[in-house]
Formats: C-alpha cells, structure tokens, sequence
C-alpha cells in the first residue's frame, strides 16, 4: 500500500499555503511532516482526510481498498478532541466505533491499551486533557483504518502516554500501516521526515 501525492496545491482563505508539493509514504513507514506554525502541515492532512479539497494535484492510495474512499481508509486525529462530555468515555468510544464502521476491536481492549479502562464508565467531561487525548487515541485502535493522520498527537500526553502511544505507533507499521504526523517534536518512533517551506 502507498500514499502518493503529486503537484498538490493548497489555498485557503484566498491565500496559496503550498503548491507543487510531491509526498510519498508507503506501508511501514511514518512521514513527520515539520515546519514553521502556518507553513501548511494541518491543511495537508486535512487534503488528504478529505476534508479541504486541493486546489491542484493529485492524492491517492495505491493498494488500498478499490471500493473505498480515501477518506475511509484514514483516520484523521486533529488538534482538538472530538468527544461529547456528557457521554461516557465507553459511550465516545462506542459512537466513533459506529460512526467510522469498518472492522471493529474490542472497545474495553482498546480502553485498556490506552490505559483508560477504569474510566470507562465516566463522562468524558471528567477527564483531564491527558485522558482526553488518550480517548482520542483509542478510536485509532477500535476500528481499523490503513493510514493514520495525525495533528501533534502527543499533545497533552505525559511521558508514559507518549511512550505507551508510541508503542501503539510501532504496532500499527508493523501492521503496514501507514503514519502521516504533523508534529513540532519526536515521536519516539523513526520515520522520514518532510519539512513544509523546505524539502523532504
């Protein structure tokens, strides 16, 4: 499996962020896309998420499931949680489960590797930002998807979350997995790197 973008070209808000950007990633392997605050490293993992369009170019996996989207393929983990307070952190859970489809795992087994499991029953509201994170985490391991996207996922996370999830990263290319990771620090885990304003 392979991520291939070529000429990809990004405006938003009238302004071009890149353009003529090439990117390759192919299974296994984990892409840190660096760079200055502005210099386009969310908008590239929102083009590929599907979610902004690209003004130019071209993304697409190679490999992947023919009668998939992109999108469909991918989980895109952004800068903010996306969770419901009032819902528990098993309820959260459960809705992504069923919102993104696809071949489920065990929900308690993934509380459990993201080291949350005694909090199931809670509502998320009574998290603190490090939980939240680690909620977030597990609906990358509660339902399948070939390519993870990742906004500073380690935001939030203490040194043993960001170890613990770095295992999880390891596992997941291991798998053949595929990582794109915007990020402003290491990941514990090693990737190629491509810097946004400069060059892979």
């Amino acid at each position: 499996m392979r991520l291939v973008g070529s000429g990809v070209r990004c405006v938003r808000g009238g302004r071009e962020v890149f353009s003529g950007l090439d990117v390759a990633v192919s299974g296994g392997e984990l892409l840190a896309v660096t760079g200055r605050n502005g210099s386009g490293k969310t908008s590239l993992l929102r083009l590929i998420a599907g979610l902004l369009q690209p003004a130019g170019g071209s993304i697409v996996l190679e490999g992947g499931g023919a009668e998939l989207t992109l999108p469909e393929q991918a989980h895109y983990l952004g800068h903010r949680d996306a969770l419901k307070p009032a819902l528990s952190v098993a309820e959260n859970l459960a809705f992504w489960r069923d919102f993104l489809g696809g071949e489920c795992v065990d929900a308690a087994g993934s509380l459990a590797a993201v080291g949350i499991e005694h909090a199931a029953h809670l509502p998320a509201a009574y998290l603190s930002a490090g939980q939240r994170r680690r909620l977030s985490l597990a609906r990358l391991i509660a339902v399948r998807r070939p390519l993870w996207l990742l906004d500073e996922p380690t935001a939030a996370l203490d040194a043993a979350g960001q170890a613990l999830f770095a295992g999880l990263m390891r596992d997941h290319l291991a798998r053949g997995g595929l990582i794109i990771a915007a990020t402003h620090g290491p990941l514990g885990v090693e990737g190629r790197e491509l810097r946004m304003g400069g060059g892979m």
